[in-house]
């Protein structure tokens, strides 16, 4: 539910609401990062959290790059002219592309179904964002949204197990302190010696993606992540591109077309056949 939100939110605050449009989407991106970051930081020294260990400093920067940088950012872009409805469905691919790194990671062998399943759920996003783009091909906001899948898999997968080590939400807690420096200095290009300029409706948008979208939304996931096995609870996140659509038609007067429909559904249920196919492999 706290995730479902995060895409029409990204949309309203990057294009929405100022003459001219909305907020650079290198600021959205990286500068929810920085809040959450902050946020995080204050709440890991007033738990007096010890800080991680060894390997696992490199498995938080796995985490970082993919849900910290690589998703907000990407997207962030990608939905400057893309519609919300269209980003919704090309991500709904991510359960399956989360179980597959979490198979790959955990060194699990399932058999050919699984990956057929998985396969055409990727097939099917691919196809759907080629025939929504109107033009036989994919366009380059499809381009990002395929790149912040494959980032967000690694980032959900990696946190999750590394979430059974240091706890859900000091795992998104230590991934965004880590990648602070990175978030600040991109935050600061992105402003360019400028103070944002946005509507109340952009920065209420901005907020939520900051300490939800990017902070307390994780605090669930990675514990469900963590309680396992990944396969299985990402299963869950089926249900996010459908609330999305919903959320889209609400806020931003998006129409749901059938081409939407079907392409999601599609995508939506391969998935599922690739999660069920993992657990009875298991």
């Amino acid at each position: 539910m706290a995730f479902s939100f995060t895409v029409p939110l990204t949309r309203i605050a990057v294009t929405e609401g100022v003459p001219g449009g909305g907020l650079d989407p290198l600021f959205v991106g990286a500068g929810r990062a920085v809040v959450a970051g902050f946020l995080a930081g204050s709440a890991l020294l007033l738990a007096r959290q010890r800080l991680p260990q060894g390997r696992q400093w490199l498995r938080l920067g796995i985490v970082a790059l993919g849900i910290v940088l690589g998703f907000p950012v990407l997207t962030s872009l990608a939905l400057t002219t893309a519609t919300a409805n269209h980003g919704a469905v090309v991500i709904a691919v991510l359960p399956a592309a989360t179980a597959v790194v979490a198979v790959v990671r955990t060194g699990e062998r399932p058999g050919p179904l699984f990956w057929t399943a998985t396969s055409g759920g990727a097939a099917a996003a691919v196809a759907f964002a080629s025939v929504h783009g109107g033009v036989g091909s994919l366009h380059w906001t499809d381009l990002l949204f395929f790149a912040a899948v494959v980032t967000a898999a690694f980032g959900y997968a990696e946190g999750g197990l590394l979430a059974r080590e240091l706890g859900a939400w000091q795992t998104i807690s230590w991934a965004l302190v880590a990648a602070l420096p990175v978030t600040i200095l991109l935050t600061a290009l992105s402003l360019d010696g400028q103070v944002p300029q946005a509507s109340p409706a952009q920065w209420a948008s901005f907020g939520y993606l900051a300490v939800v979208s990017m902070f307390l939304g994780f605090f669930a996931w990675y514990r469900g992540l963590a309680i396992g096995p990944i396969a299985q609870v990402s299963q869950i996140q089926l249900t996010q591109p459908v609330m999305t659509l919903i959320w889209a038609t609400v806020l931003l007067g998006e129409r749901i077309t059938l081409t939407t429909m079907v392409g999601g559904l599609a995508v939506v249920l391969c998935a599922a056949a690739a999660v069920r196919v993992r657990l009875r492999s298991g």
